[in-house]
């Protein structure tokens, strides 16, 4: 029989899934068509691939034996098709996932969006919330882009430094702190408000306040920044966050921010992806893209920026 190589995508996601509905997202096709696909892989190889065991499918002997090779061999296609042909942002059509950290999102998500469309108009973009835990997404192809504050750990997963971020204090205008010179006795007896998505009422502003015999009082833990600078603006709570990636937020509700009396390292911000898309014309496009966006934020705020500076959520 002779195989359509197209399935061979279909087993690739198949295998790395280990079901078809999860296949079928991954490929943005229906799970009957899926299903239909697996028919077909099952007769051309003569194998049951997939098998249910309760309520979940798991790999056969045989499909085991072959995850690596069909990997690699849809990867090579992929090399092999992208370097044929030259890339046509005009008539470009794809679906990008760029998870990002909320207030990079809500820094610069509509810079990114503008620039994506004015280039590649048939290029559409997702820009779901950031999850609670660290996920497998980008190895799976779920996600495209990520941002992190850190560098990755996993060897097949690319990262790009694009700026350092400085920590600043936000408060409502009118802050007994903002009275006088902030002194690091004075920052430590307020009341404080992290950010977490995990709930955490303790980062790495409590390690450094620990080692110079400080600490501080935390009050509540919000899930964005964009929920805690809202928080300290109706409250004398105070929020320590990066100063590049919440100005424009600041700037729209007109907190004050004040330098951090405490000496802590600057906070890098990585963009990370996985090593299948190094040679995607298309995806590198977008990191370029992303790239341009994000440095734009890093640049010296000017006085027109600031009257034109985007609300949260936007």
């Amino acid at each position: 029989m002779q195989l359509d190589l197209n399935l061979l995508t279909a087993l690739d996601a198949l295998l790395e899934e280990g079901s078809v509905a999860g296949a079928a997202a991954r490929l943005h096709v229906t799970a009957p068509a899926m299903s239909r696909s697996l028919g077909r892989i099952r007769k051309a190889t003569g194998d049951q691939i997939l098998v249910r065991t309760g309520r979940s499918m798991v790999p056969t002997t045989r499909a085991l034996a072959m995850r690596a090779q069909v990997h690699a061999l849809v990867q090579q296609a992929h090399q092999l098709m992208s370097a044929q042909q030259e890339l046509d942002l005009a008539g470009l059509e794809r679906v990008f996932t760029v998870r990002w950290h909320d207030a990079l999102t809500a820094a610069c998500g509509t810079a990114l969006i503008a620039a994506v469309h004015r280039q590649a108009p048939g290029v559409q973009l997702r820009l779901p919330a950031e999850p609670g835990t660290d996920g497998p997404e980008l190895r799976r192809g779920e996600v495209d882009l990520e941002s992190s504050s850190s560098r990755p750990t996993l060897p097949d997963i690319r990262h790009r430094l694009v700026g350092k971020d400085r920590l600043v204090v936000a408060v409502r205008p009118g802050h007994p702190l903002t009275e006088g010179t902030l002194s690091l006795e004075r920052y430590a007896a307020a009341e404080h408000l992290t950010v977490s998505r995990r709930g955490s009422l303790h980062d790495r502003i409590d390690n450094a306040l620990t080692t110079r015999g400080h600490e501080r009082r935390v009050i509540a833990a919000g899930p964005t920044a964009a929920f805690a600078l809202q928080l300290a603006l109706g409250t004398d709570l105070v929020v320590t966050l990066p100063e590049a990636v919440t100005r424009a937020a600041r700037n729209q509700l007109g907190l004050v921010t004040l330098p951090l009396p405490l000496p802590v390292p600057d906070v890098p911000l990585y963009l990370l992806w996985h090593q299948r898309y190094d040679d995607d014309r298309a995806h590198t496009w977008l990191r370029e893209t992303a790239v341009e966006t994000i440095e734009a934020l890093f640049a010296p705020p000017t006085a027109s920026a600031q009257s034109h500076a985007l609300p949260i959520g936007q």
